[in-house]
Order: structure tokens, then C-alpha cells, then sequence
């Protein structure tokens, strides 16, 4: 049975080699932060990490996911909301539905972590996330605000 390092821990799963790793964590794992919403890696619902990348987990089969990689799905993020960009998802309102939040959080979570002082470009290249309410101006706030910059206070 493989083994998965998932938000620090150790887990063994029970099923197939084919199986989308979105399904392993949610219905093998009992995380389910990670949304199922397109199934076809375009819409970023189910954003998780894999080894400090953001990558989107209805896209990756268990056999191609090795027990060294690690995996950080939304509920390995912060104890406690605590990660700057959820504190900053919060300050801005960001979520209406909230459906894709975990994923955006996760894409902009990755994208802080490489480019730590992010421009809107920036910004606008790595959020490819969909998010049906159109909150992107607000992404965009929350994002600047968990970097440090100052973001633009106009509210869409």
C-alpha cells in the first residue's frame, strides 16, 4: 500500500495507482479542503502542494506521487489560520461562496513564497485559479497585503 507525506504526516492509502491524488486526500486521507470542481486542472479548486509547488491534485495519479514528495494540502497551510494569505483573505473579504478558496489561497500561498513582493503582473500570471463570484480584484488586495505592499484599497 502506498505511502504519502501529507502535511507533515506519514499515510498509508488503499487504492488504485490511477486514482486522482484530489481523491486519495479527500476520500482516503479525510482532508477535504481541496474542492473537486473541473476535474480537468483548469479551474484550481483542488490547489494543493507538492514539494513547495502548487499543483492541481485532480490532475495527479497516486502512482506518480512518491512517498519522499510532500504534499501540503489547504488544512496543512496554518494550525490556525494563521498564514498571512488566509489572515489577508480574511482583512479583504475575499470569499463569497467560497468554493475555490482553498485553491486560490494555495496558488497565492506558492506564489508569495517565490516572488515574496509580488507585482500585479505577477499577481495576474500565477492566479490562474477560476473563482465564479469574481473576487480577482480582492485576490489581487489580499495577495499585496500579505506580501507587505500596500495594496490598491479600490473594492470591486
Amino acid at each position: 500500500m502506498p505511502k504519502l507525506n501529507v502535511n507533515g504526516k506519514t499515510v498509508t492509502v488503499n487504492t488504485e495507482g490511477d486514482t486522482p491524488l484530489l481523491w486519495v486526500l479527500r476520500e482516503q486521507v479525510g482532508l477535504t479542503g481541496s474542492k473537486y470542481g473541473c476535474g480537468v486542472g483548469a479551474c484550481g479548486a483542488c490547489s494543493v502542494h507538492v514539494n513547495g509547488e502548487v499543483r492541481r491534485s485532480c490532475q495527479i495519479e497516486l502512482k506518480d506521487v512518491k512517498a519522499t514528495d510532500k504534499i501540503v494540502t489547504i488544512e496543512g497551510l496554518s494550525r490556525n489560520g494563521s498564514h498571512p494569505v488566509q489572515k489577508a483573505w480574511l482583512q479583504h473579504e475575499v470569499a463569497q461562496c467560497g468554493y475555490c478558496q482553498c485553491g486560490q489561497i494555495m496558488a497565492a500561498a506558492a506564489l508569495l513564497k517565490k516572488k515574496p513582493k509580488p507585482t500585479d503582473k505577477d499577481i495576474d500570471e500565477a492566479m490562474t485559479n477560476i473563482c465564479r463570484c469574481g473576487t480577482y480584484h480582492r485576490v489581487r488586495q489580499a495577495i499585496h497585503t500579505a506580501a507587505g505592499n500596500k495594496p490598491n484599497n479600490d473594492r470591486a
